[in-house]
C-alpha cells in the first residue's frame, strides 16, 4: 500500500512540473550591434529554413513574434542567445 502511494505522489509531481509553464528566452529586444543582428539573420535563414519557407519578417509585429519563435525556436533547437538574436534581427527589419 505504501509504494501504491508514493508511486501516485511521485506521478502526480512529475505531471504537475512537466505542465508547468516553459520559460520564454525573449521578452523583447536585447541586441542592437550590427553583428548580432547580422548573426540572427544568419541563424533565421539558416535554421528556419530547414523545414519551411521563410516568413516575411513583416508578417509579425513584435509581441507576434516573441508568440511565434517561443513556439519555433525549440523545434529548430536554438539556444536562448540565439532565439534572442533572431527575435532582434526580425524587429529590426520588421517596422510594424
Amino acid at each position: 500500500m505504501k509504494k501504491l502511494f508514493l508511486g501516485m505522489i511521485t506521478a502526480s509531481a512529475l505531471t504537475v512540473v512537466s505542465c508547468g509553464p516553459k520559460s520564454v528566452a525573449v521578452t523583447g529586444p536585447k541586441y542592437t550591434s550590427s553583428e548580432h543582428l547580422a548573426q540572427g539573420k544568419s541563424i533565421f535563414e539558416n535554421s528556419c529554413n530547414r523545414c519551411h519557407k521563410l516568413p516575411d519578417p513583416a508578417k509579425h509585429d513584435d509581441q507576434g513574434w516573441i508568440n511565434t519563435l517561443s513556439r519555433m525556436a525549440p523545434k529548430a533547437k536554438l539556444t536562448d542567445e540565439q532565439h534572442q538574436m533572431v527575435y532582434d534581427y526580425l524587429i529590426s527589419v520588421n517596422k510594424k
